[in-house]
């Protein structure tokens, strides 16, 4: 795969995993009624703006995730208060357009000063025009203009807040239960394409070739079947393939293989493990590459079963992280991520299809947790909305919510820092 493949595979990857999260919010928030003000790839400045309907599209800067922007969950930026000076633009008896500045320059409305007005419930705004006093009625998607933006306003029916605990928690849930309908249906597809591991393989396949190593300098391949080692027949053996590296530190060895149908015999030198002192290659040996094909109905057991386990794998992460087995440099961030998602998309599009699958899954189960900023923890303050009778204070719970991404945002910063210093330093 060409490299300008390969990374337009990996911006793919992010894109396809979070639109499909940020996906869940909108529909589910569209079919309550909640007016979206903006759905968002990425943080930080736009790249690319458009506006569709209600909604404004945008892709943003920091590849980190995304959002999707519902009325009434933070304070409008834009407001009218009573004293104020605006122009109104009237049609079908409804102010369509509120102006708030250059209003000289304004064509074909009313000009006036705000007496009352109200956005939310009565959807009317009282004007005094020379003098006289004017009540009109507000259309419920009514805009307001300042400084060359618009902004919809939201009556109370159309915010979040004014919803069920329900739909709001649909709402909210929907974002990692579709990265969890993705990942099934890319394990479904990875078995469909690449097939079942068969259960006695013949051979001893080359899975992996770490870069820089004597293997890699040697001209193996991946997907070079490992017939021998200085002689000696491998089978199906990897203990005795390991063993025989390991007692040849910088003794030259001889690998034997079979490459489109013909042996091979390539020679390298082991280098002495650091640690041990045993011989490495740099080679990750496998026998899955023999398959055979996987049925309609085999496959969807098979996604399953891949779900469970990769489930289990990603909880033993967080028990692992959270007991400390982890430290700040074993962690990863976007740029690690994209590193080796590049590196996975080199091997082809089933690897890299499972590899999407396991993200997209990791997002859903992540987004989950009860952390500040994330689902989880909208989820959890909607539950206790639904235990208590009434909504918890939305100053305070904005608070939590601001402090958890500010919190996320400098783990962030602190892993994308650790993945630049590996590149720096040409780490794997």
């Amino acid at each position: 795969m060409h490299m300008i493949q390969v990374v337009f595979m990996t911006v793919l990857v992010f894109f396809v995993i979070v639109t499909i999260h940020e996906w869940g919010h909108y529909y589910f928030a569209k079919r309550a009624g909640i007016l979206v003000r903006e759905f968002a790839i990425g943080f930080g400045p736009k790249l690319f703006s458009i506006k569709r309907g209600e909604t404004r599209y945008t892709l943003r800067l920091v590849p980190a995730g995304g959002f999707v922007r519902m009325a009434g969950e933070d304070p409008e930026l834009v407001e009218i208060q009573p004293g104020q000076t605006v122009a109104v633009r009237i049609a079908a008896n409804n102010v369509t357009r509120f102006y708030l500045d250059r209003l000289d320059e304004r064509t074909n409305v009313i000009r006036g000063e705000v007496e009352t007005i109200d956005l939310e419930d009565r959807l009317k705004v009282t004007l005094n025009a020379d003098g006289v006093s004017e009540v009109y009625n507000v259309h419920p998607q009514a805009v307001l203009i300042a400084k060359g933006r618009e902004t919809q306003i939201a009556p109370r029916d159309r915010q979040f807040g004014s919803k069920s605990v329900g739909a709001r928690a649909l709402a909210i849930v929907a974002g990692p239960v579709m990265n969890f309908i993705l990942a099934f249906v890319l394990f479904f597809a990875f078995f469909q394409m690449a097939g079942v591991p068969l259960e006695t393989p013949k051979h001893l396949f080359i899975g992996e070739i770490i870069a820089g190593k004597p293997a890699d300098k040697s001209g193996l391949a991946t997907g070079d079947i490992i017939v021998a080692i200085n002689g000696e027949t491998i089978g199906t053996d990897q203990d005795k393939m390991i063993a025989l590296i390991s007692k040849s530190p910088s003794k030259p060895i001889t690998f034997t293989v079979t490459r489109d149908e013909k042996k091979l015999d390539i020679k390298m030198t082991p280098e002495p493990d650091p640690d041990t002192g045993e011989g490495k290659v740099g080679i990750r040996a496998a026998s899955f590459f023999e398959t055979r094909p996987a049925g309609f109905i085999e496959s969807f057991s098979l996604a399953g079963q891949d779900m469970k386990n990769w489930t289990i794998m990603i909880f033993d992460g967080f028990k692992k992280l959270i007991l400390g087995q982890f430290k700040m440099d074993d962690l990863g961030g976007p740029v690690r991520t994209a590193q080796v998602t590049g590196q996975i998309a080199q091997q082809g599009i089933e690897q890299l299809t499972k590899w999407t699958a396991v993200l997209s899954l990791y997002l859903g189960i992540f987004n989950l947790l009860p952390i500040p900023a994330l689902d989880g923890s909208r989820l959890l303050f909607l539950g206790l909305e639904g235990v208590r009778g009434r909504p918890i204070d939305p100053n305070r719970e904005s608070m939590v919510h601001f402090i958890g991404f500010a919190l996320l945002m400098l783990l962030m910063v602190a892993v994308t820092y650790n993945d630049i210093l590996r590149l720096v330093r040409g780490e794997q």
